[in-house]
């Protein structure tokens, strides 16, 4: 978090995560090009760029889409998450080069415009073996150009949450044109499978990837509390609570992250103002619950951001009789006070 907009907070895990994707880069296109070239000696220069960075940028756009199911998964994967968006910025900048030497190649030795001859040069939209595919790749670019200049929290911050995510779900709409794209292209161009075969491989894992993420989180959304007193519900035993860290409860929609601190527990919306990360997945750093996904912190007394911040989240009322933990799925405003509850050891 930040009270003020700076281009960007580089601390030492940036560092490397961004280091580690530039060498990855580096070494792929490399490797990538050098290869190739020694197979197709007829190749150009810019050929091989086209083909190096194309396979890069969709190779990067399925691990993008790869971390957030893993993250729900498996926390181990949530450091991924932290900075995917550096990744998605890379992205856009790998896949902005193929576009642009594509049109060059393509489009930029005639009389014509080469962003209109992009559209024009071929017209066999009922076409399969025909199709204009390129065009769904300049469709998807477009989308990928609005999401790496929207990327800072200036912008989240400014078109609103729900915006900025909504803008940025284009992503799916995004990888479907890459698919054909690329599905489109091979049928015209190439005669081996591979191409195909690695496409297929790795729109089954994303599938597969998503399907089970949200297997488990339905499965959470369907948990069922059945003893209930005055308004309260017995949702775990005391003993289930690592220190420092939450559990998740569902109660009739509301998702509530219960957190132990110190001697007492606390309970909060589990939704984080940001983006909407879960704050029932983090956990407590100096004394404040802190979302998994970007850092952001709370109070775990009254779900309020530390000063200069403002954010805040509702909190609820929760009890400990015996060995059982109790939780009032009706919330209070946002940033309300309240007392927790006693662990009597």
């Amino acid at each position: 978090m930040s009270a003020g907009y700076t281009a960007v907070g580089w601390n030492r895990q940036k560092k490397l995560y961004d280091w580690f994707i530039f060498g990855f880069c580096v070494l792929y296109l490399t490797t990538f090009i050098v290869i190739t070239a020694f197979l197709n000696p007829d190749y150009t220069f810019e050929t091989l760029l086209i083909r190096s960075t194309s396979t890069l940028a969709v190779l990067l756009l399925h691990v993008i889409l790869s971390i957030g199911p893993l993250a729900r998964i498996n926390k181990k994967f949530l450091p991924l998450l932290y900075n995917r968006r550096h990744l998605g910025v890379t992205m856009f900048c790998i896949a902005a080069v193929h576009g642009i030497f594509s049109i060059i190649q393509f489009h930029s030795l005639g009389n014509v415009n080469p962003f209109i001859s992009l559209f024009t040069s071929n017209t066999n939209f009922f076409s399969l073996s025909g199709f204009p595919f390129q065009a769904l790749g300049f469709f998807a670019l477009l989308i990928f150009f609005l999401m790496a200049i929207t990327s800072h929290d200036f912008w989240l911050h400014n078109l609103s949450p729900k915006v900025w995510k909504t803008l940025h779900m284009f992503v799916y709409v995004a990888y479907f044109l890459i698919v054909l794209h690329v599905m489109l292209g091979v049928i015209q161009y190439e005669t081996h499978p591979v191409f195909v075969l690695l496409v297929s491989i790795g729109a089954l894992w994303l599938i597969t990837l998503h399907l089970v993420a949200g297997r488990k989180e339905i499965k959470k959304d369907n948990e069922k509390f059945d003893v209930a007193r005055d308004g309260f519900v017995a949702v775990c035993d005391i003993n289930d609570f690592e220190e420092g860290r939450a559990k998740i409860f569902c109660i009739d929609t509301e998702r509530i992250a219960v957190y132990k601190h110190g001697n007492k527990l606390f309970a909060l919306h589990n939704v984080c103002k940001h983006q909407g990360g879960p704050l029932g997945e983090g956990k407590i750093i100096d004394g404040c619950i802190t979302c998994p996904w970007h850092g952001y912190q709370y109070l775990p007394q009254n779900g309020q951001s530390p000063p200069p911040f403002s954010e805040k989240v509702s909190t609820y009322d929760i009890k400990i009789i015996g060995s059982k933990v109790w939780l009032n799925p009706i919330p209070f405003t946002e940033g309300t006070e309240r007392p927790g509850a006693i662990i009597n050891k």
